[in-house]
């Protein structure tokens, strides 16, 4: 009897240092970022002592950073009434996730009350407390969008799932395009005559920049960055331009973005050769999360972009809508506040089907683009009448040496007509504007480039004429 009294007394011992052992075990892992280990003790913990503070905080937090949101907000909330610091960050977050800006905000100006009262760094959290101010008027403004479809792909091959016509270009990964290898996310975007390029690549740090090629010839020209208003000094990436020439959707993670990636649009400025400044497309297309490549394909009458919200971390759900012709938003302070943050969540694709007509026809052109073949279309590098019957495409085309070294003299002599010309129409137009004393100023310069344009015409004129007739003797030799 003695003896079993012994051996339980031992049991109980070892049972409750284990138990401590265990909860300073689990606080460790907690420390390390293991919370799924950390988890089950803290609920037990809770269970046992419901009124403990930190053992809700430590749960709460562990059912966040686990993926049960809708279950940790009771426990941080416990936490946060005790006036459990960290409590207030995770609701920040959680609200942040959730679209609930307002208490968002709360929450982190809470915890950034109580770093300031001891005596800690507040700055990343201000940054933080912007973005979601920013979030919360962005949230004024959803956009009513048609999402007609979506769905979930893997994240490191998610281009595969964008079906555009080839009339509105073609997207690539820098990898794939440039042949390379390695850790690149950089995307290229191709014009439908495959005479630009818009890509991402590194800047010499470790940041992505977009750069702009064009065509010159039969090679491609220098890399030029695009100017600072879009490249900063955070990342910049999936460039796409729509057939206008002027109009550039790219994503960035800098100032200005809510979550990690936010989509942003600017144009050309052709007056002062350089991009206006740039605009958050905002919600629903931009969210806390991670979203990029935004597509208009003109052709189908089609919009296509990608997002990580509420993914796995592997995987990126690509949404399918219909652009709209102008932006229409929803009223925010007429119509049901809830609706308009599911909307701006995209809770549900269906809900955003006002008209059905307007879905079906959609929902047949995404069909047709996503399992018809289109014929692939041939892009000449240029077309050059030799005679009636004769025409090149590409310099290979060209028996006479002779006739091909002219050719080139004859394309170079196009180019410089070209800028000239452009040159001359920006004179005259600033010649309109301009008042009289300026014009007065301006005609000489004007006559002068008249001039040249004219000559550089008919030296182009003759030398095309030289081309046609060197070719044609060859020929006929």
């Amino acid at each position: 009897m003695k003896r079993n009294y012994i051996l339980f007394f031992i049991l109980c011992l070892c049972a409750t240092t284990i138990s401590a052992q265990t909860l300073e075990q689990a606080k460790e892992l907690f420390k390390n970022k293991q919370f799924e280990k950390a988890k089950p003790v803290f609920q037990r913990y809770v269970k046992s002592n419901p009124n403990n503070a930190s053992y809700n905080y430590w749960y709460g937090a562990c059912c966040y950073e686990t993926g049960e949101q809708s279950l940790s907000e009771k426990y941080l909330l416990f936490g946060a009434k005790r006036k459990v610091q960290e409590a207030f960050r995770y609701l920040g977050q959680l609200y942040f996730d959730e679209y609930r800006f307002e208490e968002s905000q709360e929450n982190y100006e809470q915890y950034i009350a109580m770093l300031e009262k001891s005596k800690k760094s507040t700055e990343a959290y201000e940054k933080i407390l912007e973005k979601v101010k920013l979030a919360g008027r962005m949230l004024k403004g959803v956009e009513q969008v048609t999402i007609i479809d979506s769905f979930v792909v893997n994240k490191d091959d998610f281009l595969a799932a964008y079906k555009i016509s080839p009339e509105s270009g073609e997207i690539f990964t820098y990898n794939d395009y440039f042949k390379s290898q390695g850790n690149q996310p950089g995307t290229v975007y191709q014009t439908e005559l495959q005479n630009k390029l818009f890509y991402s690549d590194r800047n010499g740090e470790k940041d992505l920049n977009i750069y702009q090629r064009n065509k010159q010839l039969n090679d491609w020209g220098k890399a030029n960055a695009l100017p600072d208003v879009i490249n900063t000094p955070a990342n910049e990436n999936y460039p796409y331009v729509l057939s206008d020439g002027i109009t550039l959707y790219y994503a960035s993670d800098g100032e200005g973005s809510i979550g990690g990636y936010d989509i942003f649009v600017t144009r050309y400025n052709t007056n002062n050769d350089n991009y206006l400044m740039p605009d958050n497309v905002g919600m629903p297309f931009n969210s806390p999360f991670n979203d990029y490549m935004y597509v208009i394909d003109e052709y189908n009458n089609l919009g296509w972009f990608a997002s990580d919200r509420y993914q796995p971390e592997d995987k990126v759900c690509i949404y399918v809508f219909i652009p709209n012709e102008s932006k229409q938003t929803y009223n925010y302070e007429g119509e049901d506040k809830e609706m308009i943050r599911r909307a701006a969540m995209i809770q549900s694709i269906k809900s955003t089907w006002k008209d059905m007509a307007a879905v079906k026809s959609a929902k047949q052109r995404l069909t047709i683009a996503m399992y018809d073949k289109p014929e692939k279309k041939i892009v000449h590098d240029f077309e050059f009448v030799i005679d009636d019957n004769t025409l090149y495409h590409s310099e290979n085309d060209f028996k006479s040496a002779a006739a091909k070294t002219l050719f080139k003299q004859w394309q170079q002599k196009k180019d410089d007509f070209n800028k000239i010309s452009q040159k001359l129409e920006k004179q005259r137009e600033e010649y309109i504007k301009a008042n009289k004393s300026a014009r007065a100023s301006m005609a000489p310069g004007i006559l002068d480039l008249e001039k040249r344009v004219e000559q550089m015409e008919a030296e182009m004129q003759q030398l095309e004429i030289n081309v046609r007739n060197t070719e044609k003797k060859y020929l006929t030799k």
